[in-house]
């Protein structure tokens, strides 16, 4: 059997960034700009790595969130992150208040899972916490290979749009944030989804549960292989800061 996925190791470093740029992408999404020469030699190589956000809460131990590099620049010394802006927590609070000038120390990425480019065609689910990935996998998709999006937001206000050179679907759901840890919107417009002959690759991110509901369609109902897919729950409804990211 081909390997499909590829996992690599960094060395776990941490860094002290310094904002240079913050503001509102879409209603319900910060995009910040960060800077720092310690990003000299910073190294993602997956467009779903995580990097954890450090913020010292005045307990024993710091609270950690894991957030996706949206895009970085080594030699501008840059790092993009987004942030959706739901139920508050500390990245959150500290995004929607953040200015120019303000620190934020992060961690890693600790490794890189690198997807072989052997696809005739993606498929990329996810809600609000994944379009980062999202985003940053259609970008980075060559000419050649289909993309295909299908993300849910609370409107027509939040959805993106991604530069890339593939050939590229995108396909919206609306839905209260209230509703993300219910899969039914993002069940139906899978179901309604007609894919492309040839072999495809499906990546899923979203609620532990939306996501575990997408995989099972694809396995059972769609006889998806189980190699040419990657589900994670990016976080766990009532359980501020999980995430289950074993779903394989």
């Amino acid at each position: 059997m081909d390997q499909i996925i590829t996992r690599h190791r960094h060395e776990l470093k941490r860094r002290t960034l310094t904002v240079r740029e913050t503001g509102y992408l879409t209603p319900n999404m910060i995009r910040m700009v960060l800077h720092s020469d310690e990003l000299a030699d910073f190294t993602s190589l997956g467009a779903d790595d995580h990097i954890k956000l450090i913020f010292d809460g005045g307990g024993e131990k710091p609270e950690m969130r894991e957030y996706t590099p949206r895009r970085f620049d080594t030699e501008r010394r840059e790092l993009v992150l987004d942030f959706a802006v739901h139920d508050a927590g500390p990245a959150t609070d500290w995004a929607i208040n953040a200015a120019p000038g303000d620190e934020l120390r992060i961690g890693g990425p600790r490794g890189s899972a690198v997807i072989a480019p052997v696809f005739d065609w993606w498929l990329l689910i996810g809600d609000e916490t994944a379009l980062p990935a999202i985003g940053r996998r259609v970008e980075e998709t060559p000419a050649g290979p289909r993309v295909i999006t299908l993300a849910a937001v609370p409107g027509a206000e939040d959805e993106q749009h991604f530069e890339t050179g593939a050939l590229m679907e995108s396909h919206w759901v609306h839905r209260p944030v209230t509703e993300a840890h219910q899969a039914g919107a993002l069940l139906d417009a899978t179901r309604a989804l007609t894919l492309p002959e040839g072999k495809g690759f499906v990546w899923i991110a979203a609620e532990a549960q939306v996501a575990k509901a997408l995989k099972a369609h694809f396995l059972d109902e769609r006889g998806h292989p189980a190699q040419h897919l990657k589900a994670a729950g990016y976080w766990v409804h009532g359980d501020a800061g999980a995430s289950d990211k074993s779903l394989g």
